[in-house]
């Protein structure tokens, strides 16, 4: 079985920062890609941010600038740093790991979500 642990949210005014989170343990081999969604109430879920295995990201355009996605393979850790934050960030934030198991399988693991909340 794999575990996500997310955290970093909480309520910040507009402008502020934020730094999320994401780190994944259990029957892991190795990890793939590592990513953030985001969901906003009555809105679809979103891709922000996400980092291959190599290093490479991309970003939502919405986020260009503000968001730096990071990942520490050591610590098996995603990282969303976000800057300049605003009112329209405002989100539960996932992360989405796709993990290589132990006996050989590849799982796409959630995690539960972190709220972020962007008001004066």
């Amino acid at each position: 079985q794999v575990q996500l642990v997310e955290s970093g949210g909480g309520l910040v005014q507009p402008g502020g920062s934020l730094r999320l989170s994401c780190a994944a343990s259990g029957s892991i081999f190795s990890i793939n890609a590592m990513a953030w969604y985001r969901q906003a109430p009555g809105k679809e879920r979103e891709l922000v941010a996400a980092i291959s295995s190599g290093g490479s990201t991309n970003y939502a355009d919405s986020v260009k600038g503000r968001f730096t996605i990071s990942r520490d393979n050591a610590k098996n850790t995603v990282y969303l740093q976000m800057n300049s934050l605003k009112p329209e960030d405002t989100a539960a934030y996932h992360c989405k790991v796709v993990v290589l198991t132990t006996t050989r399988t590849y799982l796409e693991v959630w995690g539960h979500g972190t709220l972020v909340t962007v008001s004066s």
